[in-house]
Parts: structure tokens; C-alpha cells; sequence
């Protein structure tokens, strides 16, 4: 599926790029894993590769997504989740971080920002807001060829902040 020095997201970690593949040796027998170097920490990860769908890792988002993106980015509608605690909401929102989905990593950025704009956010809900924006520059900023600043400033006047 991917290629030495493709780009890759490795869901709640980042962007990642393919520096080689491995046949290795296990317990299982031969195994071929990516090692992913992420971007953004320098961390090295080795992934076999019979578990990318269980992980997630997916190519970076293609341009003709972001549309839709912006589209959920700009929906102005009150969130379904606001009448929930916020561990349930923290978890719903784990998950859908793990999941890599870049949709989903956008619903999650306008609900808490429409919540933002009804309450002061708390210490964890200000840290998930912030993780699910700073994974959507990373990752738009790849996709549009451009600086993660021109990105974020983007989002902010499409969000109205």
C-alpha cells in the first residue's frame, strides 16, 4: 500500500513519513513492517503491516476532500453532545481521534468550538480542541502544499475566531 518516502497519518500521532520496509523475524515468523519517522516528534514507529487497518494508517487526505472538510468545518449547527458529561464526550472524541478520520477529526474541532462559544471550555476540552486542530493543520497543510500558519489562519476566519 505505501512506498519508501510516502507520507502517511498514523492516527492520533501525525503525519509520518515511510523511511523504509523490513522483513523481520519473529516469534510468528516473517513479518514486513513500515518504520514510520513522525514528523512533528521524530519518533520512530515499526508497524507490521498486516496491522495498517487496525491502527488506521491511511494516506494524507487528497485535495478534493477538503471541500467537505470545510463544509463541516463552516456547519454552525449546536452540538449533539453538549447535554453529555465530559468523559463520555472525552472518549467519543478518543476515538475519534484513533480512528484517523479526517472528517471526523474536523466534527470534533466545530463541535468544542460551538461549544466554546457557549461556555468556557475546561482544561481537557481546551487540550482536545487543540490536538484535533493542530493534527487538521498538520495534515491540510501537507495537502495544500503550504505553511501550517496560512492553515491555521484559514481555519480560525472560516470558524470566526
Amino acid at each position: 500500500m505505501f512506498k519508501v518516502g510516502d507520507l502517511a497519518v498514523y492516527p492520533a500521532h501525525g503525519i509520518g513519513v515511510i523511511q523504509s520496509i523490513e522483513k523481520k523475524e519473529t516469534s510468528t515468523g516473517g513479518q514486513i513492517f513500515y518504520i514510520i519517522r513522525i514528523l512533528e516528534t521524530g519518533a520512530t514507529i515499526m508497524l507490521p503491516t498486516s496491522n495498517i487497518s487496525s491502527v488506521g494508517l491511511r494516506k494524507v487526505v487528497d485535495k478534493t476532500m477538503l471541500p467537505k472538510v470545510y463544509s463541516i468545518l463552516k456547519n454552525k449547527k449546536e452540538p449533539t453532545s453538549d447535554s453529555q458529561t465530559w468523559n463520555r464526550r472525552y472518549r467519543e472524541y478518543m476515538e475519534k481521534i484513533k480512528s484517523g478520520c479526517v472528517m471526523e477529526i474536523a466534527k470534533i474541532i466545530r463541535e468544542l468550538y460551538l461549544l466554546k462559544s457557549n461556555k468556557e471550555l475546561s482544561f481537557g476540552e481546551k487540550k482536545m480542541f487543540n490536538l484535533a486542530k493542530s493534527l487538521l493543520v498538520k495534515e491540510l497543510a501537507i495537502t495544500k502544499n503550504t505553511v501550517e500558519e496560512k492553515v491555521e489562519a484559514e481555519l480560525n476566519k472560516m470558524m470566526g475566531t
